[in-house]
């Protein structure tokens, strides 16, 4: 029997995915870098092969002697300040590796895409795998990274590689050693979201991700994509959950979506480290929201109680940073609850006048 290899195999998503791989029983191989962090695949048996994806050389060696493979290595971030790292991880990887894996005669394939190649859903809708991909407006890498990398792998498919693409939605839970996917609430729980606005996403246990991948192994269709989530959740929803579970505050202001983008266009612009960037404000302002129907129906996916997910999330950041966090305040800082009553004030006083404008 063949191997099985999972590049970003000691990621968040792909650790998940590799432990899930043991249990069934396959034989593992995982794509390692110099730099890697092995925190996420401690224990697990597997062969390390050293490979850069970008590495066509390396790829192939990697790929001596495997029949299955789970491409789960890429970029995941809002905030990543050289968008042609996220295009040459994210599309020329993707690339590299499908191309190898059909010169290789890989017998199946299964390509961890995301629900931002799908695009954000109509304000208040959710979003399947058949709608129409217009988010490339939004002018955000990572997005449009992610769909010119699935369009890459839609196209290998339709050379006769037998490849299945899985849609993660927003992947929360235990584990995320470097805060790619459950950045937004570490950051919650130091206090570091001076502000947010009106949009949505879909949260998804890693765990729910990880045996979706399997499932599309066993039962997908070669070519088709299937979405991965489970709850949709408006900000002011999710960080009151946040809140509940772990005794913060919530950010006190809400800013409409043009204002939130002028305020992170002036924090980019100033010293140091911005707490959120322009693309977060544009991607925040959007509605992440799908259904996973499809992959209910044709893979039997079935999501785990989102409470789980985010307590379990809340709970491993808490155990990770205990210390720091036990120092951190659990209320606002008085200059957001200040800021949040003058912009409510204002709010209310634009409502007044244009009641009492004539028309």
């Amino acid at each position: 029997m063949g191997k099985t290899l999972v590049t970003g195999g000691t990621g968040f998503v792909g650790s998940a995915v590799a432990r899930l791989l043991a249990e069934r029983g396959d034989e593992l191989r995982l794509t390692v870098r110099e730099r890697s962090r092995l925190d996420a695949v401690a224990g697990l048996d597997f062969e390390p092969v050293r490979c850069d994806i970008l590495d066509r050389r390396a790829v192939r060696r990697a790929l001596r002697g495997v029949e299955r493979v789970f491409h789960c290595a890429g970029v995941v971030s809002l905030r990543a300040r050289d968008a042609d790292l996220l295009f040459r991880a994210n599309v020329e990887g993707t690339r590299v590796v499908l191309e190898e894996c059909l010169r290789a005669g890989v017998e199946r394939v299964v390509y961890t895409s995301s629900a931002a190649a799908v695009g954000p859903a109509p304000r208040g809708g959710t979003a399947d795998e058949a709608q129409l991909f217009t988010a490339a407006r939004l002018g955000i890498p990572y997005v449009s990274s992610k769909r010119e990398a699935e369009v890459e792998a839609m196209r290998l498919a339709a050379q006769g590689l037998q490849l299945v693409c899985v849609n993660p939605c927003f992947v929360f839970g235990r584990g995320d050693v470097t805060g790619g996917s459950t950045g937004v609430v570490r950051r919650f729980l130091l206090g570091r979201i001076p502000a947010y606005t009106d949009g949505a996403l879909n949260v998804v246990d890693v765990g729910d991700v990880a045996r979706g991948h399997l499932l599309a192994d066993e039962r997908g269709r070669v070519g088709e994509r299937y979405i991965l989530g489970n709850r949709n959740y408006t900000w002011d929803r999710l960080f009151a959950d946040l809140a509940r579970v772990s005794g913060r505050e919530p950010p006190p202001l809400k800013l409409p979506p043009r204002l939130a983008l002028a305020f992170a266009q002036a924090l980019e612009a100033a010293p140091g480290r911005a707490p959120f960037s322009v693309d977060e404000a544009k991607g925040a302002a959007q509605w992440w929201t799908f259904r996973s129907t499809k992959a209910e129906r044709e893979l039997g996916y079935r999501a785990s109680p989102h409470e789980d997910t985010i307590e379990a999330t809340v709970d491993w950041y808490l155990e990770r940073e205990a210390d720091r966090l036990a120092r951190v305040p659990r209320s606002q800082p008085i200059q957001y609850k200040a800021a949040a009553r003058a912009l409510g004030a204002l709010e209310r006083a634009a409502g007044l006048a244009r009641r009492l404008s004539p028309v």
